[in-house]
């Protein structure tokens, strides 16, 4: 039987800033509509009303769903104003929001544009973090483990290096280890230290498939050996064993996008660190 077409629809997102905001609510919404497929147009840094009037004329040309986070109200009331003549669907993203903040702290809310990227402590220990992070990628343990907060463990093609940049841009420093059956553990790692030891694994028909992908782009890797299922498998028992050795966390990636792996990493983290769970029992994930 033949699959159905699926169908498109256009999906405008206004922004006066970067529009990361806005494109992660977009997503989550149409992400749950797997039959119709968006038409994306960003619009980010829309500030004035000249920049606007090229939106509203590309709206114009390809009318959609329209979501908007504008903090100059009268941007807002035009954006408004000319989705209504053009009778499409429009909706500023954070007032429902807003309107709960207000509501509960009986204050009035005081835009800002783009006040979510300010230039504060937390920035800079975000930018700190991703420095870190990348020059202690791929077994370049730091001299001091306890300056790292995080550090990612696992066999080949497991996620590690865009696990730890995620969670870098997160504010966590991290580090992460290729483990070889061959090499030992660095005795660093095994002595007491602050950071947070995590090893992530995926199932062997994923490993084998990402491997033999990235092996076509390599020519220092014998393809037989580097894909073979048995010795993956291995691979795999030899993690899960030094974990349970050690007490690590395993958190197995084979149906986890690297937000989630993410998450479950800094929910263990926080646990161990306010006592709440024992996040060092070696359980799998």
């Amino acid at each position: 039987m033949a699959t159905p077409p699926t169908s498109y629809y256009h999906l405008h997102l206004i922004s006066d800033s970067t529009g990361e905001t806005l494109n992660a609510i977009a997503k989550a919404a149409a992400v749950q509509y797997a039959q119709v497929r968006p038409i994306e147009h960003m619009h980010p840094l829309v500030r004035t009303s000249r920049q606007l009037t090229r939106v509203l004329q590309e709206i114009e040309q390809a009318p959609g769903i329209v979501l908007y986070t504008v903090v100059n109200p009268a941007l807002a009331t035009e954006i408004e104003r000319r989705c209504r003549e053009l009778k499409v669907p429009c909706l500023a993203a954070l007032s429902p929001i807003m309107q709960v903040f207000e509501s509960y702290l009986g204050a009035p809310q005081t835009p800002t544009v783009a006040g979510q990227h300010v230039l504060d402590a937390d920035y800079f220990k975000r930018i700190d973090a991703l420095n870190f992070t990348l020059t202690h990628d791929d077994g370049q343990l730091p001299e001091d483990l306890n300056t790292a907060d995080i550090i990612l463990l696992g066999i080949s093609r497991t996620s590690k290096t865009p696990t730890g940049i995620y969670l870098a841009q997160r504010g966590y420093k991290t580090t992460n280890l290729p483990i070889v059956p061959s090499i030992p553990l660095p005795a660093s790692l095994t002595q007491p230290h602050t950071a947070f030891v995590v090893c992530l694994v995926a199932s062997v028909e994923r490993i084998s498939e990402v491997r033999r992908n990235r092996a076509m782009l390599m020519s220092d890797r014998d393809m037989d050996t580097y894909v073979d299922r048995d010795l993956i498998a291995a691979e795999i028992a030899h993690c899960r064993k030094i974990c349970g050795k050690y007490g690590w966390p395993v958190i197995d990636v084979t149906r986890k996008s690297i937000e989630e792996s993410s998450a479950m990493i800094i929910k263990l983290l926080n646990d161990r660190n306010s006592g709440v769970a024992d996040a060092s029992d070696g359980a799998e994930y």
